[in-house]
C-alpha cells in the first residue's frame, strides 16, 4: 500500500479527533502510514466508543493511546519509535495510563514491543480490531494483550467508521483488505494477510450514509482496487437491480465503480491504488462514462527496467505499462496519472537507472511519491537480495528522479492554465485564511479566494497561474455537480 503522502491530504503522524462525548475514558490515537490505516484507526474508534470511550486530542488526559502504525519504510518505523518514546514518557507522570500499537508494525514486532523493550502495553494486528474489547479488559487486569492473526475473511464491512479529523467532506470507504502480489520489495502481505473483498451491499450502504450526512466525496481504498472481486450468490433483487446484474453472480472492480456512480451521481468518486497488471479496459471505460468518477489514476510503476521489474515480482512489463498509458490517454485524455518509484533497488545498474528516468519521460506524470529502496525485514527481497547500491549512490539517482518529475509536474499544471475546472472546496489554504484550498478532478490543488463560498461548494474555478504542485484561479460561479 501507499505511503499517506500520496494523498495530498497530510495524514501521516495526524492526531485523530472526532465529537464523541458518549464516554467516560478518553482514547488518543494517532495513525502514521498509508491511507488504509487511517481508514482503519476510524473503525478502531468506532469499536471503541462502543466500549465507553471518547476521543481526545490531548495526550496528557488520556487514558488509552493507541499508534497506528507503518511498515513500509524503515523511516516510518523510527518515527512510530520516537513516538512511543514520547507516550511512555506520558505515562511515567501517569501510571494508570495504557499505551498501544496497532497495524503493520504490531504484527511485525510484537515480541520486541511487549516482551523485549517493554514499551507497549497492548499489540493488535490489522485483522483483530475486533478483539480491542477483550484486549482491553485484558490490560486493564494487568494481564499481556496481543492478538495479531491475520484473518481471510475479516473486513469490516459490518463496522461503521467514525469519521476523524474529518472536514466533512471527503472520506475513505474501504473495499479490500490484504494483498496477493508478493512484490519482492513490499512487507503488506506478511502484515496484513491475503487479499479479500468486502461485499459491495455495505460499500453501497457507507457511501449512501455518508453523502445523507453531508460528505461530497469518497476515495474507494484497497491495497489493490481494480483485483476487487466479490462472489455474492446471494444477492439481493434490488441490488441486482440497481447493477443491471440480475443473473450476475460476481461484481469486479468496474461493476462497483458504476454501482456506486449511479448510486450518488453528484457525489465525487476517487480510487486508490490501482496495481498495472489489473488494470482492465472496463475499469478506464467506466471511469470515462460517468463525470463524478474522478479522472485520476495512481498507478506505481516502481521502476522502468524490465530486469528489475522481474526481480521486484511485479508482474508486467516495461511495454505493457507504456500499452496502459496509451489506452488511459485515449480513452482520458484529460486524466492525471501519478507514480510510486524506487531507486537504489538491488543490482540497480546506470542502464536500469536510465530505463527509469526515460519512462518517466514518456508519461509525464502529474506528480509522483520517491523513495530510495528500504530493505524491509521478512521480504523476499530483504531475504534473498544484498542490499548492494552505495547510499550516495542511491540518493543521487532519487534526486535525478525527483528533479525530472518537478518537471513534468509544471509541465502538467501549465497545461490547466487558461481552463475553468470544477474544484470541491476542502478549507483553508495552508498559506492564507483568505483563500480556499480544493482539488480539480485530476487530484491538483486548487487555490483561490474565498467570496462568498463554504466548505463542500463544487465552484468552476478559471486557473489563472500555477506552480508545480498548486494551481492559482478565481472562482467563477458554482459547479455542476452542487446539490
Amino acid at each position: 500500500m501507499n505511503e499517506v503522502e500520496k494523498n495530498p491530504n497530510k495524514y501521516n503522524g495526524e492526531t485523530l479527533n472526532v465529537e464523541n462525548k458518549g464516554g467516560d475514558r478518553k482514547l488518543y490515537i494517532e495513525s502514521y502510514g498509508c491511507q488504509m490505516n487511517f481508514s482503519d484507526s476510524e473503525i478502531v474508534a468506532s469499536i471503541l466508543s462502543k466500549e465507553g470511550f471518547s476521543t481526545t486530542t490531548i495526550l496528557e488526559e488520556a487514558d488509552l493511546v493507541l499508534v497506528n502504525t507503518c511498515s513500509i519504510r524503515e523511516k516510518a518505523e523510527q518515527t512510530v519509535r520516537k513516538r512511543l518514546e514520547t507516550f511512555n514518557a506520558v505515562k511515567s507522570k501517569k501510571p494508570d495510563m495504557k499505551v498501544g500499537v496497532l497495524g503493520c508494525m504490531a504484527e511485525r514486532l510484537k515480541h520486541q514491543f511487549l516482551e523485549e523493550e517493554k514499551i507497549v502495553d497492548m499489540v493488535v494486528g490489522p485483522d483483530a480490531y475486533k478483539d480491542l474489547p477483550s484486549l482491553v479488559g485484558k490490560v486493564d487486569e494487568g494481564r499481556e494483550a496481543v492478538n495479531v492473526i491475520l484473518s481471510k475473511e475479516e473486513t469490516y464491512g459490518d463496522i461503521a467508521p467514525v469519521r476523524l479529523g474529518s472536514n466533512g467532506v471527503t472520506a475513505f470507504v474501504s473495499i479490500t483488505r490484504g494483498c496477493d502480489n508478493m512484490c519482492t520489495f513490499c512487507v503488506v502481505p506478511f502484515t496484513r494477510g491475503r487479499e479479500r473483498s468486502r461485499d459491495p451491499e455495505s460499500i453501497l450502504k457507507e457511501v449512501n450514509d455518508l453523502w445523507d450526512t453531508g460528505f461530497k466525496e469518497i476515495t474507494l481504498l484497497g491495497q489493490n482496487v481494480d483485483s476487487y472481486l466479490w462472489y455474492g450468490g446471494g444477492l439481493k433483487k434490488d441490488f441486482e437491480k440497481a447493477s443491471k446484474m440480475q443473473k450476475a453472480t460476481a461484481v469486479n472492480f468496474a461493476d462497483l465503480l458504476t454501482l456506486v456512480a449511479e448510486a450518488q451521481p453528484n457525489m465525487r468518486i476517487r480510487f486508490s491504488t490501482s496495481n498495472p497488471q489489473d488494470m482492465t479496459l472496463d475499469v478506464i471505460e467506466v471511469m470515462a462514462k460517468y463525470d463524478n468518477i474522478c479522472k485520476y489514476i495512481h498507478l506505481p510503476v516502481q521502476s522502468g527496467s524490465d530486469r528489475i521489474l522481474k526481480k521486484m515480482n511485479r508482474l508486467h512489463t516495461r511495454e505493457e505499462y507504456m500499452r496502459l498509458i496509451d489506452n488511459i490517454r485515449s480513452i482520458i485524455p484529460d486524466c492525471g496519472i501519478s507514480q510510486d518509484m524506487i531507486a537504489g533497488f538491488p543490482t540497480e545498474t546506470e542502464e536500469d537507472h536510465q530505463d527509469t528516468l526515460s519512462l518517466m519521460e514518456y508519461v509525464k506524470y502529474d506528480f509522483g511519491f520517491m523513495f530510495a529502496y528500504s530493505e524491509r525485514p521478512g521480504t523476499l527481497a530483504g531475504r534473498k537480495f544484498e542490499d548492494d547500491i552505495p547510499e550516495e549512490v542511491k540518493k543521487r539517482r532519487l534526486n535525478e528522479i525527483i528533479q525530472m518529475q518537478q518537471k513534468h509536474a509544471l509541465y502538467r499544471t501549465q497545461s490547466h492554465v487558461g481552463k475553468t475546472e470544477e474544484v470541491l472546496i476542502e478549507g483553508d489554504s495552508k498559506k492564507s485564511d483568505q483563500h480556499w484550498m480544493g482539488r480539480n478532478s485530476q487530484n491538483t490543488v486548487v487555490v483561490f479566494e474565498k467570496e462568498h463560498y463554504q466548505i463542500g461548494d463544487y465552484v468552476n474555478v478559471k486557473i489563472e497561474d500555477c506552480t508545480s504542485a498548486t494551481l492559482l484561479g478565481k472562482a467563477v460561479e458554482y459547479g455542476a455537480h452542487q446539490s
